[in-house]
């Protein structure tokens, strides 16, 4: 019984520094740029040393790279979470909208980060390799959704990649206005205009595997 909490205080530990780490390398790759910041840098920043930071990241490009990863967690459980009869642009909208909610609520934080990611091409570039990795798991998510169509048709791939196109271009359009924009609200007009076409050719509501 004595192990239990051992574990947890070390997993704990182990959240505090990745986190500690997480946002010291956010902050500085965003004020300086990519190619400006060194690894020992972010060590110092964060209070530990290079050896520490390397048992976290591979590297500074894998600090944002599980950023980006983490963002796909949230969307694809939310997604798994929405309700069974909804439609799929609004179960797509509120899944997508996970994201772009913490942007909004953290924008002085967020910001920065997202200008550095799409303004950094080998960062956009890991970007949308992560955005192709979304697709398929929002995609895997809405075949599990009941009366979905079966994985072979094209729908879930289709519907998932629209929605991201969305989100990326909410990213886009937000940074560069500078922030002056509201992302919510421009994904919520990116969705009104996607959404005919994705409950169009959504299934039945508890129908079979076949398409509108």
């Amino acid at each position: 019984m004595s192990s239990r909490p051992e574990v947890s205080l070390a997993q704990r530990k182990r959240q505090l520094v990745s986190g500690e780490l997480t946002e010291a390398a956010l902050r500085l790759l965003a004020l300086k740029g990519f190619d400006a910041v060194t690894v020992d840098e972010i060590a110092a920043t964060a209070g530990v040393s290079r050896r520490t930071f390397f048992r976290y990241f591979a590297s500074k490009e894998d600090v944002v790279v599980r950023f980006l990863t983490g963002m796909g967690a949230g969307m694809c459980a939310e997604l798994a979470a929405r309700p069974a009869g909804e439609r799929p642009s609004a179960a797509l909208l509120h899944a997508v909208r996970v994201p772009v909610d913490a942007c909004a609520d953290h924008s002085d934080r967020a910001l920065p980060v997202v200008r550095l990611i799409l303004g950094t091409p080998a960062l956009h570039a890991r970007f949308l390799e992560r955005q192709a990795q979304w697709r398929e798991d929002l995609a895997a998510e809405l075949v599990r959704r009941p009366g979905a169509v079966p994985r072979s048709d094209l729908y879930p791939r289709l519907a998932a990649g629209m929605a991201l196109t969305a989100f990326e271009a909410v990213l886009e359009r937000w940074s560069g206005s500078g922030g002056g924009e509201d992302p919510a609200g421009l994904l919520t007009r990116a969705f009104a205009v996607i959404a005919p076409a994705l409950d169009a050719d959504a299934p039945p509501a508890g129908g079979g595997a076949g398409t509108a």
